[in-house]
């Protein structure tokens, strides 16, 4: 006797757990999981091995209608394909199926978004020069900062930043079990280290003599670690206080780090392997990003182009030219 549906569900939200998926990544297939099994019992379905690739090509027929019929965006008809995807995948590799009926169905084909915000290295610096260093947590806040910017990790990578995690000397940090369980080491600029060495020295110390168990890297001053929304809030403070008009979030100096590491001449390869990224081809988005500042520094900088500003173009006269033209 098969587990139901619902168990199966459960099972699978626990899987995400364990694998490290995003909250955002979990809540969007535990959502569209369920709707999957909705369908399912209004097929008289409660056996998952009973599920075929043709009743699968019937859901998908189905929400396809729907978005051609302007139900559903190419992005929402992607993540529900998706979400029974990677049930199934789960189902597989547990050994509740024997075969993948979900093997062969297809996501819509959609472009790679380019990055909708990413900061000047003038804006990154406003926002980097704004937390009060008179201040210990003016510090500690100068160091999260620094670390986003120095390293482009994920928001919930930085919340599960340890003090072990930490290479200082040798000038590294450590992601354990990043997004799918991946652990990876970035490298870690200068002043990155400069602002650890002083947070770990006079900061933390003080902030956690009252919780001396916790292993975190980042605490407030009541000695509790650091959560998502503490760090989002901290960083739209900053960059409001900067004077940024864009709407900045940590993904926004990920999105930033890649895009200067690129512009500046980084390997893309390597800046793959900084991000964590299992593809290549959505590392390949910032080389596109960097493309655009670079088309745009050149016709700002070079002489030629700045040269045409404000004047008649010149057409060369062909005629003229031919005239004098001779075989040799």
């Amino acid at each position: 006797m098969s587990d139901s549906l619902d168990n199966l569900a459960e099972m699978f939200a626990e899987h995400m757990k364990v694998k490290n998926y995003s909250p955002g990544t979990r809540a969007g297939y535990g959502r569209e999981l369920l709707r999957f099994l909705e369908f399912l019992k209004e097929k008289e379905i409660s056996d998952i091995r009973k599920v075929t690739r043709d009743l699968l090509q019937a859901y998908h027929f189905g929400i396809t209608c729907q978005k051609n019929e302007g139900g559903y965006t190419v992005a929402t008809v992607a993540l529900k394909i998706r979400a029974v995807k990677r049930f199934f995948e789960y189902l597989e590799s547990s050994n509740q199926i024997l075969i993948n009926p979900a093997e062969y169905l297809k996501e819509p084909k959609k472009e790679s978004r380019i990055p909708r915000t990413v900061l000047s290295e003038e804006e990154v610096k406003r926002i980097l020069d704004q937390p009060n260093l008179a201040l210990m947590t003016g510090i500690r806040d100068r160091t999260v900062l620094e670390v986003f910017y120095s390293t482009g990790i994920r928001l919930e990578e930085m919340v599960n930043l340890s003090i072990f995690d930490c290479d200082l000397q040798g000038g590294f940090l450590r992601v354990n079990k990043g997004k799918f369980a991946k652990d990876r080491v970035i490298p870690l600029g200068k002043h990155a280290i400069r602002f650890l060495k002083e947070y770990l020295a006079r900061v933390r110390p003080l902030h956690n003599r009252n919780n001396r168990t916790t292993r975190n890297l980042f605490l407030n001053h009541l000695g509790n670690p650091f959560s998502r929304v503490m760090i989002e809030i901290l960083v739209r403070k900053y960059a409001k206080a900067a004077g940024i008009q864009k709407k900045v979030t940590p993904h926004v100096f990920r999105h930033t780090f890649a895009t200067h590491l690129v512009k500046n001449g980084a390997d893309i390869v390597a800046v793959q392997r900084m991000l964590g990224h299992s593809n290549l081809r959505v590392t390949q988005i910032y080389a596109r990003v960097a493309g655009v500042e670079v088309k745009r520094t050149h016709q700002a900088s070079h002489p030629r182009e700045k040269d045409a500003e404000g004047r008649e173009e010149r057409i060369p006269q062909i005629e003229m030219v031919k005239g004098h033209y001779r075989h040799d």
